[in-house]
């Protein structure tokens, strides 16, 4: 009798990616029902989706970036808690809290992940198993085929640059291709149609980030579903909050300089809050002025005429920037490393620097002036910040949202029939941020046009 044959995988291998993001205008002031502005940067998470043959019964998560490696068998997953009525949730559902039922129900499979590690590394861990548990079970069913997701990010972890939201993105458009729930990407996709699409997987994004933050704002995993910028203003709590597409804002050269300075949001914004009790009169003129600030911005780029190649209109953006970062300043929510940065910048004359996010740490943020791209001025100024022990990012601002490549084949950037097909052994092989880009990256160089291969909803 001859052996038995391996049954094949039932599906190819996948990839998804979504963008980090900064905040371009408000920060602070947001938290105090004033505006801000979020846009999508270059640096960006993937996520690797291959198929097991029917032989499997598992799931695995996979994460090299933070250690993180851990498999569970399908049928032993809480499906009949997920699936019973009234908890069985739909593609289409608004969810706009988690269940405490379902989310008891997951725990003693996300106790089980890195059980050993610290208690920091751990949280990260069974944080990240949670989201990716609680949208498993929402989306799929127990006769799902075995699977590995595997993840990859270029976004530095916990500096304020939504890679939690990006990571949300991409397993909220995995699980729902799987499902069959999108439609496109592709290039002669109805507006309308495009806009449908992002909403559905902003929304499960935005569960994912309830399992990992708790009450997240929704502007990170918004700005990562649909990529260029938004305008957000979340006036009260209790309700959701207010955002607006910004379609036309410019893709622009960005510098990103992380202080590599570990920093709480928390503590940065009961600062602010402190200093509000203190100084109620003070403080609220500062809000105010980053709230002009950001309309100012707003007004600027959103007028007809407003182009990023008029060196005028840019001066004006980035005197913002700097007005902003001031005013920041007088919040107290700077840093000395931030403001070291500031300084090696301004001494290079290459641009408009302020931080972005909390502050107290995490990045800075330069808007690069249309002039200054000399090869000597750049290597020079980063070899001044590498020495203080920062780390410098050249990404793109306002660039595209989540993409697919459907299946995980690259058409246009090796010399094999057909393409290049991106195993999981490729994937994880892929050494730093570099080579991630090299082997998968949506665009050839950092402002290059996204390769072939590579597909986006673009409302």
């Amino acid at each position: 009798m001859s052996p038995r044959r391996m049954s094949t995988p039932l599906m190819p291998a996948f990839m998804v990616s979504a963008p980090g993001k900064v905040i371009v205008f408000g920060e602070h002031a947001v938290v105090h029902g004033k505006t801000a502005i979020a846009a999508a940067i270059s640096l960006r998470s993937y996520l690797h989706v291959s198929f097991l043959s029917k032989s499997h019964r598992t799931v695995s998560l996979r994460f090299p970036d933070i250690e993180l490696d851990h498999t569970w068998n399908i049928d032993d997953l809480p499906w009949a808690a997920f699936s019973a009525p009234p908890k069985k949730r739909f593609y289409y559902d608004l969810v706009t809290s988690l269940d405490p039922d379902l989310v008891e129900a997951m725990q003693p499979h996300v106790h089980e992940v890195s059980p050993h590690l610290p208690e920091h590394a751990r949280k990260v861990h069974q944080n990240s198993a949670a989201a990716f548990l609680y949208l498993f079970l929402s989306l799929g069913s127990q006769k799902w085929p075995a699977c590995v997701y595997t993840l990859r990010s270029t976004i530095p972890i916990g500096a304020g640059l939504g890679s939690s939201a990006s990571i949300a993105v991409c397993l909220s458009v995995a699980l729902l291709l799987q499902i069959r729930a999108l439609s496109g990407p592709h290039p002669d996709q109805p507006s309308e149609e495009a806009a449908l699409q992002i909403e559905r997987i902003n929304r499960w994004a935005f569960v994912a980030e309830m399992c990992i933050h708790g009450n997240p704002s929704g502007v990170d995993n918004t700005v990562s579903s649909c990529g260029k910028a938004v305008l957000f203003r979340r006036i009260d709590y209790r309700k959701p909050p207010k955002v607006t597409s910004l379609w036309q804002f410019p893709e622009l050269p960005l510098l990103l300089v992380n202080t590599r300075q570990s920093r709480s949001t928390a503590i940065e914004v009961a600062k602010v809050a402190a200093l509000k009790e203190d100084h109620p009169v003070v403080t609220n003129l500062l809000l105010d002025a980053i709230n002009e600030v950001t309309e100012s911005a707003h007004r600027l780029i959103d007028s007809p005429d407003f182009s990023k190649d008029n060196p005028s209109q840019l001066k004006v953006l980035g005197e913002l920037i700097t007005i902003n970062h001031g005013l920041l300043v007088s919040l107290g929510v700077s840093h000395p490393k931030l403001e070291r940065i500031r300084a090696l910048i301004d001494h290079a004359g290459i641009g408009w620097t302020k931080l972005t996010g909390a502050g107290g740490g995490g990045c800075a943020m330069t808007i690069l002036k249309p002039d200054v791209r000399q090869v000597a001025l750049m290597e020079s100024l980063e070899r001044n910040l590498e020495a203080e022990g920062f780390e410098l990012f050249e990404t793109t601002l306002a660039g595209d949202g989540v993409g697919v490549l459907w299946p995980a084949v690259l058409h246009n950037h090796s010399g094999e029939e057909g393409g290049e097909e991106i195993d999981q052994e490729k994937f994880l092989n892929a050494q730093g941020n570099d080579g991630i880009e090299r082997l998968v990256g949506v665009t050839s160089d950092v402002a290059g046009p996204a390769r072939e291969g590579w597909r986006f909803w673009r409302p």
